[in-house]
């Protein structure tokens, strides 16, 4: 049997009331408060310079420009930061475009509502819904297990018209059964548990699965070999490249319960598709339409240059120096948002500003992991169903999507030399697990190993049975060119936030104690609470909230959607509301 969750200590309540107050603030509204703010806050004018040019930065860019405001976006490398795509150099010939490349492909879960939101505003030629309709869906998931004949799961509403408790773990238990060698007794378990995360109360999230890990929660020790390799780990690591073993219980849940609700089809604004992928590269899709858009709105944008220092003077940031391409210079605003990655936002946190905020201390002491992509060329179609590939249990944690068959035009037409048919683009989540040709972990291999290795695991876990992947079908391969190799070291520009356990303390909101300072970002506060499309744009249109508040300015706030949670559990919450506060356990978590 596994060690007891952690039981409920006075210390811990009070942490929960802390977390659940924070949390309150941003579960409780849909959109943030206009209130009128305190003169010795107000910090007036309207011009807005946003350093760093990704989804949090042109989201808060978008949402200030339409209230008036005068942006200027500063960004070092590439806008669209890890959502962009980009051309392989060198390899288009007559007449065509490059083979397209990227840092990993993305989808667009049933679950996300403000990354449509903004989508549905961008214009697109022939769209009438803007670049939102770009969008396509998904309707299956491929599994594939080491050694055995891949499956094909649909992913589409199977016609629920009610989702209560009971259904709910019986769903689970009914979608969950096709792993292999997987005791029924613990699959049960499984969903039981996942039923105690869908009855537990916001102060149980925030007061103690916060403080516990996702492994500690599925009571993985003891368990066989295939509940911990596929349920508790593989279902983690695909789905948000995020550890077991050191990830908040909070964060998975939250995760796994918007991902299932997605796709039990009881949910109307869920209508659009439990699963969406865009139908052309990112940028032609949506990154670049949205520049123009934004550009033609005013936007000012600055590339080559990024936020080397902020410089604080009588409370408040007097100026920042950018540097880059262009050399240094000095920047000033009325108000300075820091949208970059946080392993970049943390070295602008002077002691100045560490004093002025002490909480902003938190984001020095966040974790970071690898989540990368590579590409791979084929001469020849798959012949795989259309759809997402889980290879479930794969060293690596790999998963996969072919995009031709989903992609408007022909592919071999529009890129590359003309004999390329087929793109299978490939995400690797786990970079510390050997592999199984070399016996080295991702980090450890040359990017020709890397290639090698990750193709030898999508043969061994989708070719039983299929012969659907050969190697002589491979033109060429594309790796994320954020991985670099110096120094006989293997570096990546491009790291992911993980929410470890009790991180949610440490991150910032969208405001600060300094009045013209702004934070956006996937690792600030949002009801997503991961590393996301939909946490980054959130954290956009909470920075523009602040910015309207810190001005004092009457314009509309912008909407916050939260997720979608259904009121049949809104009972069993409140029952473990009353324990919890309590100190006692929840109902069903024995």
């Amino acid at each position: 049997m596994s060690d007891p969750l952690p039981s409920i200590t006075r210390r811990t309540a009070l942490r929960a009331g802390l977390a659940a107050g924070a949390a309150l603030a941003i579960t409780t509204p849909t959109v943030a408060s206009a209130a009128r703010r305190s003169p010795l806050l107000r910090t007036g004018g309207k011009t807005v310079a946003i350093f760093g040019g990704g989804m949090a930065g042109l989201s808060a860019a978008h949402e200030l420009v339409e209230r008036g405001y005068q942006v200027t976006v500063y960004e070092p490398a590439f806008l669209g930061g890890k959502a962009r795509s980009l051309g392989v150099a060198g390899t288009a010939a007559g007449g065509r475009q490059d083979l397209p490349g990227e840092h990993g492909f993305r989808f667009f879960p049933g679950c996300y509502r403000n990354v449509p939101d903004t989508m549905n505003r961008i214009p697109f030629p022939g769209n009438p819904n803007g670049v939102l309709d770009n969008l396509v869906r998904v309707e299956g998931t491929i599994a594939g297990f080491q050694d055995l004949p891949p499956i094909f799961l649909p992913v589409e509403p199977g016609g629920l018209r009610q989702l209560t408790p009971e259904v709910l773990q019986n769903n689970l238990i009914g979608t969950l059964g096709f792993v292999p060698e997987l005791p029924p007794h613990e699959l049960a378990f499984f969903a039981k548990q996942m039923l105690v995360w869908f009855t537990s109360s916001t102060e149980r999230r925030f007061g103690q699965w916060e403080y516990v890990t996702w492994e500690q929660i599925m009571r993985a020790e003891g368990k066989s070999p295939a509940y911990r390799k596929y349920l508790v780990n593989a279902l983690t690591r695909i789905t948000v490249a995020a550890k077991p073993q050191t990830s908040s219980a909070r964060t998975i849940g939250t995760i796994g319960e918007a991902l299932v609700l997605a796709g039990s089809g009881v949910v109307p604004e869920f209508s659009g598709g439990v699963d969406r992928i865009l139908n052309r590269p990112t940028n032609a899709a949506w990154i670049d339409p949205w520049v123009e858009h934004l550009r033609a709105l005013g936007v000012r944008f600055v590339l080559g240059q990024g936020a080397s220092a902020l410089h604080l003077s009588g409370g408040r940031i007097a100026s920042a120096t950018v540097s880059g391409t262009a050399g240094t210079s000095t920047v000033t605003a009325d108000h300075y948002v820091c949208a970059m990655p946080v392993d970049r936002a943390a070295p602008l946190l002077s002691g100045a500003i560490l004093d002025a905020d002490p909480r902003l201390d938190g984001i020095r002491h966040l974790h970071t992991d690898w989540m990368v992509g590579i590409q791979y060329f084929l001469r020849r179609p798959t012949d795989i169903p259309e759809g997402h590939i889980a290879a479930l249990g794969s060293p690596w944690a790999i998963t996969a999507l072919r995009q031709a068959p989903m992609w408007v035009g022909d592919f071999a037409a529009t890129y590359g030399d003309g004999s390329v048919v087929e793109c299978l683009s490939v995400d690797i989540s786990d970079w510390d697990t050997p592999g199984i040709r070399y016996g080295r972990t991702a980090k450890e291999c040359t990017a020709q190993e890397i290639a090698t290795e990750v193709w030898a695991q999508l043969q061994a876990w989708l070719n039983t049975g299929t012969g659907w992947l050969r190697k002589e079908d491979i033109h060429s391969w594309h790796l994320d060119p954020g991985i670099t190799w110096s120094g006989g070291a293997i570096h990546n520009a491009t790291p992911l936030l993980v929410n470890t356990v009790g991180s949610y303390d440490n991150r910032p909101d969208a405001h600060c104690a300094i009045p013209n300072l702004f934070f956006g970002g996937d690792h600030v506060r949002s009801h997503i609470d991961l590393a996301t499309m939909e946490g980054a744009n959130e954290s956009g249109r909470a920075v523009a909230n602040a910015i309207l508040d810190a001005a004092d300015d009457p314009a509309p706030r912008v909407p916050i959607l939260p997720l979608v949670s259904l009121p049949v559990f809104d009972a069993a919450k409140a029952i473990d509301a009353d324990r919890f506060r309590a100190g006692l356990p929840h109902l069903l978590d024995g």
